[in-house]
């Protein structure tokens, strides 16, 4: 038989992929059971596609159906009257293929069910057979005898239901074999003329374009005397009979054996990776159950040990429950028991050897409970199987007799019947659920759907975030020992992927500690929210988990495979002379290098291209011990090929022994040199992780006033009110770390005082500085931290530079940037819980734009008014700073000082200049820019010559306005949150430009426009770590960034203008307003792009869509919209 393809598979035909089983999320439902689009009171085919769009947004990628053959539908469906058909009650076989074909086009393969076993006693084939003479052609496709002494040896299976393998037909005369329901005959598959029938059977489903067939009850094909009729070898050599027609027919289809049976038997199916590529693993599911209630880990743990290794291109089937039973016949007598015990103890409650309910009446409707089954699901290896209406967490009623009571319309809404149909209640195949508990009036899809808290919406981002780790799917596992058995931890690994995966199995909370030497040095990453842990060590990794909790953490590699191949790579500085300081030693040159390579690993301290440096030693201060080690102040002077020179604060520090180790461990980012001298070997490290050192910081602010170095000489100036507060204080303060960006390093004391130090010095006037004291002293405004002193440099030549400044800062809550991320981040989750309503209500963020000043209810509740509350106060917090950084009179450092043309030109140029500049820097795609990003960097460099037009408007006509003192870097991150107002921080200015280009006076409105970019940045990266976890999100989500940024813009630029008023920095002519605010806005984003080139070249891609979006989309004073 040739193939022939009727149907074309959108999806898959463009690339071969015969292993796409093991990465699936298979998605198990009854057409007659989903929804119901004729209104008859039975889902079908045409209501399974128009359902499509849900499983897709789910995130699925296999649907396996249920028998949908003609039948009696005595055994739902598996007691099948004709192979070649479908039944009349879910469609036509045409409603089937156009199925088939959507399902293909959005990406879900199809798998469906093939009876192999048995057939409906309505059938055909039985029907010509019991007409036919003994030993007959028709008569030989059943199992037949003249008595029940047959095989005697084979176990009944529905011992609920009968009592023997044999019933009597009266009309062939004779006993036929049935290995369970007495209305199933078993097919004779001795008979030759009964497999090339399966063939055929097998052949036409294929050929219709299905991707999977679920070969049902495959162990009891064959019946020998004197054995239990079960994984006979004759059942195998079919099994690969079968194999071998479906590969050489047909590409990228999959056998899925159904073998209850322990797991070296259910493994002999897969053969040789020449049988079924896979099979379930029916003896773990009801241990997963098992291990739950005990508070044990064992049993899992067990029968995992017990599984045998499988050919690699075969899979385990992981499901925990299904439209069957909860199967108890993989489990010892005394398991059953005590699963009945715990899980069912209403005897109505089980059936056979097993228990019918799902998943939600099992776990109690506990929600950690059902997210953990499901979290173990995923993570132990196998394709995970969902079964519907389990994502939602339906429940049953076991009251309808047989299994009907997990097999009930799935629950849509809260409409009649549960959204199912639009039919008569009592025309439904199966009532809804009217448990109090589990009401489809409270639990169905669209409740849950409006809910980003619920477990829909967990249970998609698992998929999602699985779908992302093929370690799941397809990597090793190893146990780990957690000495505690109501943990359970293992690492599953899959190439360069390793994933760590600890359970809490009990219902209280739990600690642990994890040997994980192999991966020392490496740093867990939590999966779930992208959170860092501390790094792993030699000794034991607690962790404490709460009720029922789990971790999934990614170990990132880790920078050095241990400290001695680190030692190796960085430079060996060797002190000889012991009896003077290695500054001043004959091998000073030799440390001057040293620094320098150290100083150049900080690329953030490097952001503008100056050539090779030169580097000496200017300062060295001893500052005291720690570690019982020296610690060090150093003063570097770098002079560049340019001419241009700078000077670095260098605090350094000695650490050997044990602390030497674990710092080039947790932390060796500060590690500078291995040092090495007569009497010591270690490291030199750069010294703010050190909390001594941070201590003698504190104690020489309040005790010293002046102390000389080498060549200068250090001045601390402390204002008055602040001295005795440092003196009285010093011994309750707790100095505490925050590392800058390259700037400056804080520590932060616990009454509130702040030492800002700076690692790279210039000499003249410190902006923030200047500014603070201004505000402190000529204004009334107090939304900035109050100036407490500072630390001077001075050198005998009289140059000077500020080493640090202490600040006075309200204790905050949280930062802007925290502030706006959580925002933007309950809002995608609140715009995707209500895209259903969206959808259907024809709602997009343009036409809510549109509406403006009266949107609908809907725009309303999507923004939380919190979010928009901060956004106005922010608003007029910039407007009062603005205000009074603007009057000044008589200080000439302050003055407001007017626009002119001839500005206006060199605004223009300079802007022009960064534009083409910043281009031409992307434009040879620069090898630290990852080439994922390679296309977004050439459309980036494609619109050069548009960002130039839309600035070029500046130079023709002058703009009314005024130059002022500015923050100069506004951005969220230099905001803070008090609880109760916001308070501005960081007024050096942007840390990119000179000392003296941040002293320049500007126009207010480049401070605006750099938050409205901060805004912007915020949206679009939190939108990016959004979409990165669910991409199917991407095109609804999208549109909508752009309504955030427009709402929380308008609500801030709105409480601005207010504020401000008709200031005179304000231009009187709203064209010209809207002119700066997109001249500075663009400006602001083409300069980050730069920036991030340099930085963070990782996220440039974030940075450069920002700027196209601010690009393509004006920002109008006039057309501000009001969302509150």
């Amino acid at each position: 038989m040739k193939k022939q393809k009727k149907y074309k598979d959108h999806s898959f035909s463009s690339k071969s992929d015969p292993y796409w089983y093991k990465d699936a999320i298979i998605y198990e439902v009854h057409v007659r059971a989903f929804y119901d689009s004729d209104g008859n009171g039975i889902g079908d085919f045409s209501g399974l596609t128009q359902k499509l769009d849900y499983l897709k947004d789910l995130g699925i990628t296999a649907i396996w159906l249920l028998p949908f053959y003609p039948s009696p539908l005595r055994d739902d469906g598996y007691d099948i009257a004709d192979y070649y058909n479908v039944h009349p009650d879910y469609g036509t076989l045409q409603d089937f293929k156009l199925l088939l074909n959507e399902a293909h086009q959005k990406g879900i393969r199809i798998i469906i069910e093939l009876c192999l076993n048995h057939t409906s006693d309505q059938h055909p084939w039985f029907l010509k057979a019991r007409h036919s003479k003994k030993g007959s052609k028709w008569r030989n496709f059943y199992v037949w005898n003249d008595s029940v002494e047959k095989y005697r040896e084979a176990r009944i299976i529905f011992k609920d239901f009968e009592s023997s393998n044999w019933s009597w037909d009266p009309v062939a005369e004779a006993y036929y074999w049935h290995r369970f329901y007495s209305h199933q005959p078993d097919l004779n598959y001795h008979n030759p003329a009964v497999q090339k029938a399966i063939l055929k059977v097998v052949h036409f489903w294929f050929d219709q374009g299905v991707d999977g067939m679920r070969l049902d009850a495959i162990p009891y094909l064959f019946e020998r005397e004197g054995t239990n009729c079960e994984n006979l070898p004759e059942t195998h050599h079919f099994l690969k009979k079968l194999r071998a027609y479906v590969d050489e027919n047909f590409t990228d289809k999959m056998l899925l054996a159904e073998a209850n049976q322990w797991p070296e038997d259910a493994a002999q199916y897969f053969g040789d990776g020449d049988e079924a590529h896979m099979a379930y693993h029916f003896p773990l599911m009801p241990r997963l159950f098992l291990s739950l209630r005990m508070e044990d880990s064992y049993p899992i743990i067990d029968i995992l040990q017990q599984t045998p290794s499988i050919p690699d291109s075969c899979q385990w089937g992981m499901f925990l429950r299904n439209h069957d039973e909860l199967t108890l016949e993989m489990v010892t007598d005394e398991e059953r028991d005590y699963m009945y015990q715990v899980y069912a103890k209403d005897p109505n409650q089980r059936i056979n050897l097993g228990i019918r309910r799902r998943l939600a009446p099992l776990m109690r409707d506990d929600r950690r409970e059902m997210e953990l089954m499901n979290v173990l699901l995923v993570s132990l290896p196998g394709t995970a199987i969902l079964y519907y209406g389990d994502e939602i967490g339906m429940g049953d009623n076991y009251y309808l007799g047989d299994r009907n009571g997990v097999r009930t319309p799935m629950q849509w809404n809260s409409d009649i019947n549960a959204g199912f149909s639009r039919s008569n209640p009592q025309q439904l195949y199966l009532p809804v659920i009217i448990d109090p508990e589990y009401h489809y009036l409270a639990v169905n899809v669209q409740n849950q759907q409006r809910n980003s808290s619920s477990f829909l919406w967990w249970i998609k981002r698992l998929i999602a975030i699985t779908k992302r780790n093929l370690a799941f799917s397809r990597g090793s596992i190893i146990f780990l020992n957690t000495k505690n058995p109501k943990l359970l931890a293992f690492i599953r690994e899959y190439q360069e992927e390793k994933i760590l995966v600890i359970a809490n199995l009990a219902k209280s909370s739990q600690f642990v500690q994890l040997d994980l030497t192999g991966y020392a040095g490496t740093t867990p990453v939590e999966i779930f929210s992208g959170n860092k842990f501390p790094p792993i060590r030699e000794e034991p990794y607690t962790l404490t988990l709460g009720p029922h909790d789990y971790y999934w953490f990614q170990i990132l590699e880790k920078s050095n495979v241990s400290s001695e191949d680190f030692l190796k790579i960085i430079p060996t500085f060797i002190h000889k002379n012991t009896k003077k300081s290695f500054v001043n030693s004959e091998e000073g040159k030799k440390i001057e290098e040293i620094f320098l390579s150290y100083i150049e690993r900080w690329t953030d301290m490097t952001p503008k291209k100056r050539g090779k440096g030169s580097i000496t030693i200017l300062e060295h201060f001893p500052l005291g011990t720690s570690y019982l080690s020296p610690s060090d102040i150093i003063l570097l002077k770098i002079t560049y090929q340019d001419g241009t020179s700078r000077i670095i604060f260098l605090p350094v520090i000695l650490v050997l022994g044990d602390e030497a180790q674990a710092i080039i461990q947790e932390i060796p980012q500060y590690v500078i040199t291995r040092f090495i001298s007569d009497e010591r070997e270690g490291i030199l490290c750069e010294s703010y992780f050190d909390r001594k050192f941070r201590e003698n910081a504190l104690s020489i602010l309040a005790r010293r006033k002046m102390f000389r170095g080498l060549n200068g000489t250090f001045r601390i100036t402390i204002d008055r009110k602040y001295r005795n507060l440092l003196k009285q204080q010093l011994t309750e303060m707790t100095p505490l770390l925050h590392s800058g960006k390259g700037l400056c390093h804080f520590i932060i004391s616990t009454n509130g005082l702040s030492l800002k130090v700076y690692r790279t010095l210039e000499e003249g006037i410190n902006p923030a500085i200047d500014i603070i004291r201004y505000l402190n002293e000529e204004t009334s405004f107090q939304n900035c931290p109050v100036h407490a002193g500072s630390i001077q440099y001075k050198q005998p030549s009289g140059e000077s530079y500020i080493v640090g400044i202490i600040q006075d800062i309200p204790e905050k809550i949280s930062n802007g940037i925290n502030l706006s991320e959580d925002a933007v981040t309950n809002f995608y989750n609140t715009i995707l819980s209500k895209r259903d309503d969206m959808i259907i209500s024809n709602i997009t963020p343009e036409e809510l734009l549109r509406q403006k000043a009266d949107p609908p209810v809907i725009a309303k509740d999507i923004i939380t008014p919190f979010c928009l509350h901060m956004m106005d106060i922010l608003g007029r917090r910039t407007g009062e700073m603005h205000l009074a950084l603007a009057s000044s009179h008589g200080n000439p450092g302050f003055d407001p000082e007017p626009f002119s043309l001839l500005y206006q030109r060199s605004l223009y140029q300079a802007f022009q200049s960064q534009i083409r500049m910043s281009c031409r820097n992307l434009s040879s795609f620069p090898e630290e820019i990852p080439k994922e990003h390679h296309s977004a960097v050439k459309e980036f460099v494609a619109y050069e010559s548009d960002f130039i037009h839309e600035i070029h408007p500046i130079i023709k006509k002058k703009i009314s306005t005024l130059k002022t003192r500015i923050h100069g870097d506004y951005h969220l991150g230099n905001i803070l949150f008090s609880g109760k107002d916001l308070i501005m921080v960081n007024f050096e200015g942007d840390p990119t430009k000179s000392i003296t280009e941040r002293r320049l006076k500007y126009c207010p409105l480049r401070d605006v426009s750099g938050m409205i970019w901060s805004m912007y940045y915020t949206a679009y990266s939190i939108f990016s770590q959004v979409t990165q976890i669910r991409p199917e999100d991407t095109p609804f989500l999208k549109p909508w960034v752009d309504f955030w940024v427009s709402c929380v813009v308008t609500s801030f630029l709105s409480a601005y203008l207010v504020t401000v008023g008709k200031a005179e920095f304000i231009p009187d002519n709203t064209s010209d307003l809207d002119l700066l605010l997109r001249i500075y806005t663009l400006e602001r984003a083409v300069s980050k792009v730069d920036y991030m080139r340099i930085i963070r070249p990782d996220r440039i891609h974030i940075a450069m869509e920002v700027a196209l979006g601010i690009l393509n989309r004006r920002i109008s004073v006039e057309n501000l919209i009001q969302c509150d």
